[in-house]
């Protein structure tokens, strides 16, 4: 088994799986890797004897055949490979469609564990009978996600509540995943030398150690309620501290409507662009204004309500950036917005971003197709145009030019807004980006000094 990513920190309480659980898990990702990997390889070397409709025909066909991999692979393992998969389901804006309706249903629609599994885990972490705890308990599950499931409840004191529990043993798999993964990983970069998705997955896969631990979830939650107090279109559950421990959360019970439930929020009265736009709203004011932000926002974790009301859960994967990483990324944005050439190069310089021969053209054209061609064509997520830009345009730039330093505060912000562009695709929003990140913006901006914004 390859050994563990230095980078990737797990309590020292965290259990390792036998060796025989390993090594089956380790056999699957691989094999999944390798179905995958040259399914689509022989369908590159046929394309090239075909016409252009055939082509399609073929590519389609295999993204049905990988996505029905993958899903069967992630609800056989469950766990980490299950979140992965969720993340590619809400590409809806960059992956086809064979990929994100295959996999979309691992949002919350994962197969549950049973009844006595979850009340031994409640019982064990609060050191107390289910019955004296909860007055009424939901034995069928509302949602059951990759790492935890969530069941109604009601508290002796009347209040409804949603109570989420860990899976047992789910952080020993995770950790026993994450290897498998990386080593996967490695052998691909060597297979594909233009594609190392290495230090991008490490960085990414470093924070779902936070995501194990409810008592974080449960101070991020806090954290961001408490920034949008005044703000009565941002609703987050409260916590019942009392009934939580590291592997059980209590919570208020909210309802609404899945946000990429395009006809329920129709059925509600709930205009999809206006959600689209308080959603772009909120997630400004969190990375730009306050520096702290929700950083999964798959379809699974948001709600709407009339109004509307947007309803924000699990913070299990919530980021709070220093002052002066906050201040680097508006700098950024704002160099971008104004097509300021010389800004937009210090401003990644002074982030961390480096490149193998120092010359700024790498970062000016990541700079373009990452937010400068989407504001200048107004649109409010990646087309297929700007998809097929990037794909064609970004690998040549990187083999030119390869970035070597990357700081992992930006790939998480990344994330999100990939993950926003896949819901902006669902919602059809019309959000105006410029308009809405542009004040955000300039109330940083005109709060430094003269020198620093010239």
């Amino acid at each position: 088994m390859p050994a563990s990513d230095d980078s990737i920190k797990f309590p020292a309480d965290v259990p390792v799986p036998g060796l025989a659980t390993r090594a089956w898990r380790f056999c699957n990702i691989v094999w999944l890797a390798a179905r995958v990997y040259v399914g689509y390889k022989a369908v590159q070397y046929w394309t090239r004897y075909v016409s252009a409709r055939r082509r399609s025909d073929l590519f389609r066909r295999q993204d049905l055949r990988a996505a029905r991999a993958m899903y069967a692979t992630a609800i056989r393992l469950e766990g980490l490979l299950i979140k992965a998969a969720q993340f590619i389901a809400t590409r809806a804006d960059v992956l086809p469609d064979e990929w994100v309706s295959t996999l979309n249903r691992l949002h919350d629609r994962v197969p549950p564990r049973p009844f006595d599994v979850i009340r031994s885990q409640i019982e064990r972490e609060l050191g107390r009978p289910l019955d004296s705890v909860y007055a009424e308990f939901n034995r069928t599950p509302i949602a059951s996600a990759s790492l935890a499931q969530v069941h109604a409840a009601r508290l002796h004191d009347g209040r409804r509540c949603a109570v989420k529990v860990q899976y047992p043993g789910i952080e020993g798999l995770v950790r026993a995943d994450l290897r498998n993964l990386l080593l996967v990983l490695k052998w691909l970069a060597w297979l594909e030398r233009d594609f190392d998705l290495r230090v991008v997955a490490r960085e990414g896969l470093k924070y779902i150690p936070m995501e194990l631990d409810f008592i974080h979830e449960a101070d991020n939650a806090d954290a961001i309620r408490g920034n949008f107090a005044g703000d009565p279109s941002f609703c987050v559950p409260d916590i019942y501290r009392e009934f939580s421990t590291r592997r059980v959360l209590t919570m208020e019970l909210v309802e609404g409507v899945k946000i990429t439930d395009v006809a329920g929020l129709e059925r509600a009265g709930i205009d999809k662009h206006a959600v689209a736009q308080k959603l772009m709203d909120q997630f400004c004011a969190m990375i730009l204004r306050d520096g702290f932000f929700h950083a999964d926002p798959h379809p699974g974790n948001i709600l709407v309500q009339p109004g509307p009301r947007l309803i924000y859960l699990d913070f299990g994967l919530a980021k709070d950036f220093p002052p002066e990483f906050r201040d680097g990324m508006v700098r950024l944005t704002f160099a971008i917005l104004t097509s300021n050439r010389d800004a937009t190069i210090r401003a990644f310089e002074e982030l961390g971003f480096r490149t193998r021969e120092r010359s700024p053209e790498t970062l000016l054209k990541i700079a373009d197709l990452f937010l400068g061609q989407t504001i200048s064509r107004n649109k409010a997520y990646a087309d297929k145009v700007l998809v097929e830009k990037f794909n064609q345009e970004l690998p040549q730039v990187l083999r030119e030019n390869p970035i070597v330093e990357v700081p992992g505060d930006v790939l998480l912000v990344n994330r999100v807004m990939g993950l926003l562009s896949g819901l902006g695709k669902t919602l059809d929003s019309r959000v105006d980006l410029f308009a809405t990140i542009m004040p955000y913006a300039q109330v940083l901006m005109s709060a430094r000094p003269a020198a620093a914004v010239s």
